[in-house]
């Protein structure tokens, strides 16, 4: 049985985690860190503690109203991505335990075709 790191939980959530092939399952948040376990396979587990947190990026359409997906960039191992059915309520959960400036706004999609054209043009 795995056990959790979170002695107090702040935030239990379906969720979705997008690292491959999507796997359903649960969010956690607590004060030890952000956890996701698997509906299926309760072997198939994610658990980033908050000091690993390096930053937590949100995917932010039409002005603030939708939240399709967020990622967790971690220090050492690289981004995991995830979507919930409340992805502002685990955001505003992450933001009690991780620096508001932690927390950014990836780009959009316009943005990535004018940086892509000013790479251009300067060759």
């Amino acid at each position: 049985m795995i056990q959790s790191m979170n002695t107090k939980v702040e935030l239990v959530i379906d969720a979705t985690s997008h690292l491959g092939l999507p796997e359903y399952g649960k969010i956690i948040t607590g004060d030890k860190g952000f956890e996701f376990y698997n509906d299926r396979n309760i072997q198939k587990y994610i658990q980033i503690p908050w000091e690993e947190v390096d930053y937590v990026v949100a995917s932010i359409l039409f002005k603030g109203k939708w939240i399709p997906r967020y990622a967790i960039q971690t220090k050492k191992n690289g981004k995991f991505i995830f979507s919930s059915k409340d992805p502002k309520r685990v955001l505003r959960a992450v933001r009690g335990y991780i620096d508001s400036d932690r927390i950014v706004q990836s780009l959009s999609f316009f943005d990535v075709i004018k940086g892509g054209l000013k790479n251009i043009v300067k060759r």
